[in-house]
């Protein structure tokens, strides 16, 4: 391992799970935190559209993952409706046993079980 390369284990096993599924891409480390799609995208000189928000739900109780543009905001009522149940909002301590990441820090892969998931059209662009 390199000392100048950031590392946490968290991290690795995203990047681990996330080459394994072919994805070519190279994990930036911000020297400040993105608290928000917004700050992220400005850190890397991107669009906000080009951000992925992997944010965690409930849909009856059971943790659901949407995955949405970061310039797009999840509307719950109808996507509840569309998938046939309640969506709610989903506590940290239900964010980390679904996918042992925290808050603010979810990746769409590393969850120790899948997840059902469900993707923002936009994010195709």
């Amino acid at each position: 391992m390199n000392p100048a390369v950031p590392s946490h284990p968290a991290v690795d096993l995203v990047e681990t799970q996330l080459r394994a599924r072919g994805a070519l891409g190279q994990v930036r480390w911000l020297d400040d935190t993105a608290t928000t799609a917004a700050h992220a995208a400005a850190a890397l000189g991107i669009e906000t559209g080009a951000i992925a928000n992997s944010l965690i739900f409930t849909l009856d109780d059971e943790p659901l993952l949407v995955m949405t543009s970061g310039d797009h905001r999840v509307d719950t009522v109808w996507l509840g409706q569309q998938l046939g149940g309640t969506i709610g909002r989903a506590s940290k301590e239900t964010v980390k046993l679904a996918t042992g990441q925290v808050i603010g820090g979810v990746a769409p892969v590393g969850h120790p079980a899948p997840i059902r998931t469900v993707v923002d059209v936009a994010l195709a662009r």
